[in-house]
């Protein structure tokens, strides 16, 4: 009999990712999303179009577009229906800026509906591997503290402690967040209390910048693909301040999903984990500007405007030492330049 993997959010970049990479490993796939992202971003922020990637998977994934995962009983009937082997949370409000417009629906979404899964998991097993998609927004903007050297087109870290990036013993504490951080800091702690408290197998997986060709970026969120897709139709992209130099680790989804796989292999308890495409897949912006120029053959159109996100960061990117500790035979297989054809070629081929 197949295993039984639980998605949410599976329409959504990493949650589609997921669900296609166990589908392909005999997995039945059932998927928890009810595209609240399109009412989140509007029809930019569509995910339909990984439905229709799916569906050729037949029975073997089963969407559910009619549960919320704000929704207490519907989660709590759900998971002792499906009897999963595995949980994969993605669903999320995943946008830093858009939180501060929605307060409720950000919490409710971020904070509750990752609550009622864990209790919902509890009651059914507290054998069962569950898996969150966090965020390095937890630390809010207390990375901006670390001593900073301007180069020509990045920003880097000036203190040898960060050589390798931000490890997961950074603090949380004290900092600004924007209310998407700080909703998602709920649903972390929640995921590692599950854990320890109750000594279930969780890991919460605290992104850098995520991404990959199905990616359905937007201004407010997903910065790689909203660049590249700019970049192609030639629209001007917007720079918020940092000179353009602000520095994030990109991942391919691909990448995510493997090392999911890796640790629903072998679970651990109450885990955290700084996934990111650590320092060898770093980029600025003015970086990426000229990376996709030279892939699509056009100049970048771009303006400045002269005033940074709130929390957000000017260097960020992740040691993934813990990481290749715990799970050798995991690793970055998809280089910087991978991710962006990649995302280029999806956009092309539109």
């Amino acid at each position: 009999m197949s295993k039984k993997l639980i998605v949410t959010g599976s329409m959504g970049l990493i949650g589609s990712e997921v669900s296609e990479y166990f589908l392909e490993k005999g997995w039945e796939v059932h998927g928890i999303d009810n595209n609240q992202r399109a009412i989140f971003f509007g029809l930019q922020g569509d995910n339909s179009s990984n439905k229709d990637r799916l569906a050729k998977y037949g029975s073997q994934y089963k969407l559910y577009t009619n549960i919320d995962i704000r929704d207490r009983q519907a989660i709590l009937d759900i998971i002792p229906q499906i009897k999963p082997d595995a949980i994969v949370h993605t669903a999320a409000q995943p946008s830093h800026d858009r939180a501060a417009s929605i307060p409720f629906e950000d919490f409710d979404t971020n904070a509750v509906g990752t609550f009622n899964l864990l209790e919902s998991l509890r009651r059914y097993s507290t054998e069962v591997p569950f898996v969150h998609l966090s965020t390095n927004k937890v630390y809010g903007d207390a990375p901006n503290n670390i001593k900073m050297k301007e180069l020509e087109t990045r920003f880097d870290y000036d203190d040898s402690a960060y050589e390798h990036g931000i490890a997961e013993h950074f603090s949380i504490d004290q900092s600004k967040h924007s209310l998407f951080g700080a909703s998602k800091v709920s649903a972390d702690i929640s995921v590692q209390e599950y854990g320890r408290y109750f000594n279930m197998p969780t890991a919460c997986l605290r992104g850098g910048c995520l991404t990959g060709p199905n990616h359905a970026g937007v201004e407010l969120h997903g910065f790689l693909s909203y660049l590249i897709k700019c970049n192609i139709e030639e629209r001007e992209y917007s720079v918020f301040g940092y000179k353009g130099k602000q520095v994030r680790d990109n991942i391919h989804s691909y990448d995510v999903a493997r090392f999911i796989e890796e640790f629903i292999k072998a679970p651990r308890v109450a885990e955290v984990y700084n996934i990111g495409g650590g320092k060898d897949n770093s980029v600025s912006i003015l970086e990426a500007f000229d990376l996709i120029a030279k892939i699509s053959g056009k100049p970048m159109k771009y303006k400045y405007v002269d005033q940074n996100r709130i929390g957000d960061h000017i260097c960020y990117y992740s040691d993934l030492r813990k990481m290749k500790a715990h799970y050798p035979n995991w690793d970055i297989s998809k280089s910087l330049e991978d991710v962006f054809v990649d995302i280029y070629n999806r956009y092309m081929e539109a």
